[in-house]
């Protein structure tokens, strides 16, 4: 396998992490005023994503650093293209990290209203936005011979284009509602449950419709069987919702998204970033890559350090594994900010 390859796949398996992983804490996000009918249900629901939600955007991060390190044209052509795109996700992740740590600084009901809100605009623009971009650059974009993105934000916004950031918006939250329903007990459990098999049958048609259109157009043998794969396992997530085994339900809306972009990936290889405007001048792996030593200091690097990051992260799911309820949340009054109650177990952190 050549080096090329080699991060191309590594890139794409960093978005499944990133997309099964934020995906949850961004539908938690967006849920927030939908579930949290009262201030303790809220800080359940924050409490669920409390000590992971941090951890979840290092994905993220380090898809955009191996971008940049292995594939320079790539990241250069897609980054000045989808500038102003990007930048309303970053401020939104910003604005909501500053939410979690702010929202219970003050007691007061206003002040608490305010950064929530912040954190579904925070959850619920990422979540359209990153399908909006996919979409777009599985499709194609216009991209001339300099290797330079020529269209705008609202070509961007382009019917196959939105549909995808409904899709990622939806499964987010289809996401996040099984999660908590595998993380909490009581009225927020309740809830959960019942919301997400109303929004099941809307996201699988959305999804259906996406995954189709994508395939017909551009589809291939594997990005073909990854897809049908990804539409049995949303069905059997639904089934699973239904028959009350929550934890089976929130792995395969996991599994759904990781398919899904293993998909959108498939479709896209030899090419990182298709021209819309001439095939001669789209990116692939081979022409906007940077070179083989580079490439193989990287790999060391990757091999040496991933097993590290991909440990915490699976110490700190464990840890923090437990069911969190209403009468696990103290009373406001003596909420003590930026520390963790005595009246907490295991597995929560005050919000």
């Amino acid at each position: 396998m050549e080096l090329t390859d080699f991060w191309f796949g590594t890139i794409a398996v960093l978005w499944i992490g990133y997309f099964f992983l934020e995906g949850f804490d961004f539908g938690v996000g967006v849920l927030l005023p939908v579930l949290g009918r009262t201030e303790s249900d809220r800080r359940v629901m924050i409490n669920t994503i409390g000590p992971v939600w941090d951890g979840n955007e290092v994905w993220v991060l380090v898809a955009g650093g191996a971008t940049f390190a292995a594939f320079p044209e790539w990241y250069a052509t897609l980054f000045s293209g989808f500038y102003l795109a990007l930048l309303v996700i970053l401020v939104a992740l910003i604005v909501r990290g500053v939410a979690f740590e702010y929202r219970g600084k003050v007691n007061s009901d206003r002040w608490r209203a305010n950064w929530d809100r912040a954190i579904f605009w925070g959850s619920a623009l990422p979540a359209l936005l990153w399908g909006v971009a996919f979409a777009n650059i599985v499709a194609g974009v216009p991209i001339d011979k300099h290797h330079e993105y020529t269209g705008s934000l609202l070509t961007l916004l382009n019917p196959y284009g939105l549909l995808g950031g409904l899709l990622t918006l939806g499964a987010f939250t289809l996401h996040g509602a099984y999660y908590l329903a595998l993380k909490t007990d009581g009225s927020v459990r309740t809830a959960a449950n019942a919301l997400a098999r109303r929004l099941a049958p809307v996201v699988v048609l959305v999804a259906a419709t996406f995954l189709l259109w994508g395939q017909f157009r551009d589809g291939r043998p594997l990005s073909w069987a990854l897809t049908l794969l990804a539409a049995g396992t949303l069905v059997g997530a639904v089934g699973a919702s239904w028959k009350g085994r929550e934890g089976w339900a929130f792995a395969l809306t996991g599994t759904t998204l990781a398919l899904t972009v293993a998909s959108l990936f498939a479709t896209l290889y030899p090419n990182v970033m298709p021209s819309s405007t001439d095939a001669a001048y789209s990116l692939t792996v081979d022409n906007a890559s940077s070179t083989d030593y580079t490439l193989k200091v990287m790999t060391v690097v990757a091999l040496a350090i991933t097993p590290v990051v991909l440990g915490y992260q699976a110490w700190t799911y464990w840890v923090f594994r437990k069911r969190i309820s209403n009468h696990h949340i103290p009373a406001a009054q003596s909420l003590v900010p930026a520390a963790r109650s005595s009246a907490e177990p295991s597995g929560t952190t005050a919000s």
